[in-house]
């Protein structure tokens, strides 16, 4: 499998995922929002995120917290993960994960939700449209060239 192919299998994770998922690089810059989080955060721009600061996104502490945590993944490879805030309104937990290189470098880092209730959606139902038909469209999808 080439490198095309396997950026294009990764991309199609990542737009599947039922929760938002925004990746920065080490500015902070926004470079990939995937279509829930274009959607979720469309009263904040959506798509036209992309390319501008996460910390502006914030209030003072916050920013100040998603500092620290980069600091943190910067200090060591083995600092990948941090448990950020529960959302009880929405029942999840949320994270900041360290992306890195094959070299085990910092080269950027997300956010992560992950949603506490049970699944609702019937055991293999091919019957009823699934996220690509009722999420995705070309138009929402964007990497930050």
């Amino acid at each position: 499998m080439n490198k095309t192919n396997l950026n294009e299998i990764f991309k199609s994770v990542l737009e599947a995922d039922r929760a938002a998922v925004v990746l920065c690089d080490l500015e902070h810059t926004i470079v990939y929002m995937n279509p829930v989080a274009i959607k979720r955060y469309e009263k904040w721009g959506g798509a036209d995120l992309l390319g501008k600061s996460l910390l502006d996104c914030h209030n003072e502490h916050s920013r100040e917290m998603i500092i620290k945590v980069v600091n943190w993944f910067q200090e060591s490879p083995e600092n990948n993960l941090v448990y950020t805030f529960y959302n009880q309104k929405e029942n999840k937990d949320v994270y900041m994960v360290a992306l890195r290189n094959d070299s085990k470098e910092l080269i950027g880092y997300y956010e992560k939700h992950e949603y506490r209730d049970r699944e609702t959606m019937k055991m293999y139902d091919l019957e009823t449209k699934g996220i690509s038909d009722t999420l995705y469209s070309e138009k929402q999808s964007k990497w930050l060239p």
